[in-house]
């Protein structure tokens, strides 16, 4: 029965959301619609596609925790339990670390830490575990975390540490195990079809041609991303940036609804059919956490939203993709990465048992502090010029058992809050008043 708590809360769901996405929902309604649907299927699913609700109430509490620098570090922006994954790194290794920089902005360590473990509080309620279960699973994500910043202290050595098939076990080793044996081949191979003894893509309903005006724009927009690359990235193979072929792209996941996309695939490291590459060039939106915070000398730092991205995911990645570029059209930015044949998600469908987990969320938690510590040799930006792990050690000096039972507390409080919101989103939905009608 509504209340006037929950009409005042689903009036708040619906101005984020609205102000978040507006502009997308007109564009394309299809595309929002099954957005919606799929956050409404469960509390976690609305989690991972309602960053910008999680800014509207994180930004408005006040905590102590983030001091010394630490309230303006480069932060992935959207951490929850499903963002981690498998890359084959610039050094050609398997790396296991976290994934998808689209939010990536400057904010305080805490919000990274704090969206995680809210989501590994409603993964661990949907899993049915104890609350005191869950609690121990966050403070062991919370003080792994801590130990990596310390160890980055005591380092002189801030690439050192990385999550291989070497030093991995359980099911992070498996994801490791599974991206060993992937081929390039079988990505092309389902991407693309062979037509007059050369791949051009496949066509279905979510890979079609361009018109040729658009068709140029892409091409166009594909040679100014070559520019930037970083020099110590670039392959210094004629062949290998050569265009073969481009598509407009649909079908991605929860957070890229609306955003306009393209798939275009260029020569490889030889003219063999097998090397290929398949880039994605998608275009960026704005992070969820600069619709609440000043943002007024960081506009003014990039281009657009796809420099936004690529510069982040380079101070937030060590060794990142030697692909990673980004460009405009019609003066919107587009990030542009490889679609690697080599990228597994963590699958936490068979991640059950606590202890399954704990082992898990440790090396999260190690995973974590490295974005915040360590960025990629080729990361120029000078946005934050100190060392961050310094910042968070002195934040946390003296308090860190304090800070772990609060943010025990915290995520536990906030999950529950996610599951009210998710039953009043839904609800808010159905009735058509989410902005884009549920039929």
């Amino acid at each position: 029965m509504a209340t006037a708590r929950t009409d005042a809360r689903t009036d708040v769901i619906i101005e984020v959301l609205r102000d978040a996405f507006a502009p997308l929902m007109r564009a394309d309604p299809a595309a929002f619609r099954a957005k919606y649907r799929k956050m409404a299927s469960d509390p976690h699913a609305f989690y991972r596609g309602s960053a910008c609700l999680f800014y509207n109430d994180v930004t408005s509490e006040q905590d102590d925790w983030a001091g010394h620098g630490a309230e303006r570090i480069w932060i992935h922006g959207d951490l929850h339990v499903e963002n981690f994954g498998t890359y084959l790194n610039s050094d050609g290794r398997l790396i296991f670390d976290i994934n998808d920089f689209d939010e990536a902005y400057l904010g305080r360590f805490t919000w990274d830490l704090q969206r995680f473990a809210a989501s590994l509080a409603l993964v661990g309620w949907q899993k049915a575990l104890p609350e005191e279960s869950i609690r121990k699973l966050v403070a062991r994500f919370a003080r792994s975390y801590l130990a990596q910043v310390n160890h980055y202290v005591a380092s002189d050595d801030d690439h050192d540490f990385a999550i291989r098939l070497d030093n991995a076990d359980g099911p992070i080793h498996t994801a490791l195990t599974v991206a060993r044996e992937m081929r390039r081949a079988d990505l092309l191979d389902d991407l693309t079809v062979l037509h007059r003894g050369t791949r051009r893509f496949a066509e279905d309903a979510t890979a079609w041609r361009l018109p040729r005006e658009e068709r140029a724009k892409v091409v166009a927009a594909f040679r100014s991303y070559l520019d930037t690359i970083p020099e110590s990235k670039r392959f210094d193979r004629e062949l290998f940036y050569e265009l073969r072929d481009v598509v407009g792209k649909s079908g991605f996941g929860i957070g890229s609804a609306g955003l306009p996309a393209y798939n275009v695939l260029v020569e490889g490291y030889s003219q063999a059919l097998d090397n290929d590459v398949v880039l994605s060039m998608k275009q960026a939106n704005i992070p969820a956490v600069s619709r609440f915070v000043d943002t007024s000398d960081v506009d003014a730092y990039f281009e657009h939203e796809g420099h936004r991205t690529a510069v982040s995911q380079r101070a937030l990645q060590v060794h990142t993709d030697p692909l990673l570029g980004h460009t405009s059209i019609d003066g919107v930015g587009f990030v542009v990465s490889e679609i690697s044949p080599y990228e597994v998600d963590l699958d936490w469908s068979e991640i059950n048992e606590p202890d399954d987990m704990r082992a898990v969320v440790d090396l999260l938690g190690r995973a974590t502090a490295k974005i915040h510590c360590a960025s990629d040799e080729d990361s120029e930006q000078d946005l934050v010029d100190f060392q961050v792990e310094e910042a968070i050690a002195a934040s946390m000096e003296g308090r860190r058992n304090e800070f772990v039972s609060w943010l025990c507390d915290w995520g536990i409080a906030y999950a529950v809050r996610v599951r009210e919101d998710h039953a009043l989103f839904v609800d808010a939905f159905r009735e058509g008043r989410v902005g884009i009608a549920s039929t």
